[in-house]
């Protein structure tokens, strides 16, 4: 019975439309087994009893989920993980559908409520060093990471790798960051596509603050695109990294049509709000037509969030496309009503970052200067030494007739480059 209930969560963690009418035959297969069969609540062992009430919840929270009905699958979770401690699979779903509508505390409560079920489980700790990092919580982010990792001699233990990659990102510790991630790599084998690729992401984010761009735009091509191309996080990854590198000012050719051309085959997908926006932009930065069906069904979408989809995803989604399509003036407003609302829709706060990247770029060329230079300085705060923030800062100088802040932009990035080259 289990098994028709994972092959069901299968087809949902597609995240497409297709995904419950896939994953429905599955669900009917675990409800017959389940009247099928014989009653243990009277005669079976208190074993078989537990065995079959967790199989029973099993089927009912994917039942809620193909239905579509995510506050009962949450509450099904929970009631699963309150039940059922040991169960990691549940809890990770629980973190998954609290992921993907911003709910950073539900994440860490699901993890923490079983942690002291799974003192010696590295895989947990992981779980919850994720959990803690999307809640700004970075010192026990970190601890619990590098906990993860002790229990595994660092070897095979992605997802600790991952918070804390987050961790270092978000510090500003890029050569850390940069040495972990590189010795480890090896390691990125018999991976989902999902955590190989989105591992090598976060590389490419490292290499991308100190300026080594051919080498983010080498992972493009040989780590983070072509692994899974219909799978929605590597069609996600693959927008996010494309966009960050033409941030940075390099040219990334015929890469975007290539990969266009595969996020168009998913037709009309506005089942996760951060996932459509980026294949929004994709589309839209690729000149394809399917941008404004895409866009339009944004327009009306719902999936029991109405409030998010009108309020957040609609202007964002306006102001994606406008600057895909080299409109800044057009994008920056949009943009700027939902950056504060971006929580809601999903995705990690380094993913989400593009988007203030953009905000930050469309500001630049709409004239909001000093939107522009109010950001780029916060952002410098964390990472005095980021490249493309310092080549930025310096050409905002320059046109706000500030020429002795531009120069210190300039010479910082100078400095940057060069022990960059000696130590490559």
């Amino acid at each position: 019975m289990l098994a028709q209930v994972y092959a069901g969560w299968l087809w949902m963690f597609l995240e497409s439309p297709q995904g419950p009418p896939q994953a429905r035959p599955f669900l009917e297969a675990a409800e017959r087994a389940l009247r099928d069969q014989p009653s243990v609540a009277a005669t079976g062992s208190p074993d078989a009893r537990a065995a079959a009430e967790r199989e029973s919840r099993h089927v009912q929270l994917l039942a809620h989920w193909v239905a579509g009905d995510v506050p009962a699958v949450q509450r099904e979770a929970d009631a699963l993980i309150e039940r059922f401690p040991r169960d990691l699979l549940a809890v990770k779903l629980r973190q998954y559908v609290a992921f993907n509508r911003g709910d950073s505390p539900a994440m860490l409560r699901a993890i923490l409520r079983v942690l002291p079920h799974h003192a010696e489980n590295a895989y947990a700790h992981g779980m919850a060093a994720f959990a803690y990092e999307q809640c700004h919580l970075l010192d026990e982010a970190e601890a619990a990471a590098r906990r993860a990792l002790a229990l595994r001699l660092n070897e095979r233990e992605p997802w600790a790798q991952h918070a804390l990659a987050h961790v270092l990102l978000t510090q500003g510790r890029i050569e850390e960051g940069t040495r972990l991630l590189e010795d480890w790599r090896a390691g990125w084998t018999g991976l989902n596509s999902f955590m190989a690729t989105h591992l090598a992401w976060h590389l490419a984010l490292f290499y991308l603050a100190r300026g080594r761009d051919a080498e983010a735009l080498a992972l493009y091509d040989g780590a983070v695109w072509g692994v899974s191309t219909s799978y929605s996080q590597d069609q996600a990854g693959a927008v996010q990294l494309l966009a960050r590198l033409e941030w940075c000012g390099v040219d990334v050719g015929h890469r975007w049509s290539e990969l266009a051309g595969f996020i168009a085959a998913r037709g009309i997908d506005t089942v996760e709000p951060f996932l459509t926006l980026l294949y929004l932009y994709g589309l839209a930065r690729a000149a394809r037509p399917e941008a404004d069906a895409l866009l339009a069904a944004v327009r009306e979408a719902d999936q029991g969030r109405r409030a998010v989809w009108a309020d957040i995803v609609w202007p964002a989604a306006i102001g994606l496309v406008a600057h895909a399509r080299g409109e800044p003036e057009r994008a920056w407003h949009p943009l700027s009503q939902a950056l504060p609302g971006l929580v809601h829709i999903g995705g990690s706060h380094a993913q989400r970052d593009l988007f203030a990247l953009l905000h930050v770029d469309a500001a630049t060329h709409a004239g909001a200067l000093v939107d522009a230079q109010q950001a780029l300085e916060s952002r410098r705060r964390v990472d005095p030494d980021e490249v493309a923030i310092n080549r930025r800062i310096a050409d905002l100088y320059r046109q706000l007739d500030l020429p002795t802040l531009a120069d210190e932009a300039r010479r910082r990035v100078a400095r940057v480059t060069a022990e960059t080259g000696r130590h490559a």
